[in-house]
């Protein structure tokens, strides 16, 4: 099954066209309104690609808390 997904406007416009692979190894700042100074203060934090960001427990945990919350009503 193919899927698609546009996230042109959720990317730093240098990595718009970049693979899946590619963005996932980038810095947290190929993530649009991410900047090179939240590079340093999320590194301070072991975190240094968007993968890292992403499968973070802490950033996972919020991200489900937030989700749940939303359908809690």
């Amino acid at each position: 099954m193919a899927l698609s997904v546009d996230l042109a406007k959720k990317l730093d416009k240098a990595y718009e066209d970049k693979t899946l692979a590619e963005v996932l190894s980038a810095p947290p700042s190929a993530l649009a309104g991410l900047t090179e100074k939240h590079d340093q203060l999320l590194a301070e934090l072991g975190i240094k690609t968007v993968r890292d960001l992403g499968t973070n427990k802490y950033f996972a945990l919020a991200g489900v808390l937030s989700a749940l919350a939303n359908h809690s009503g």
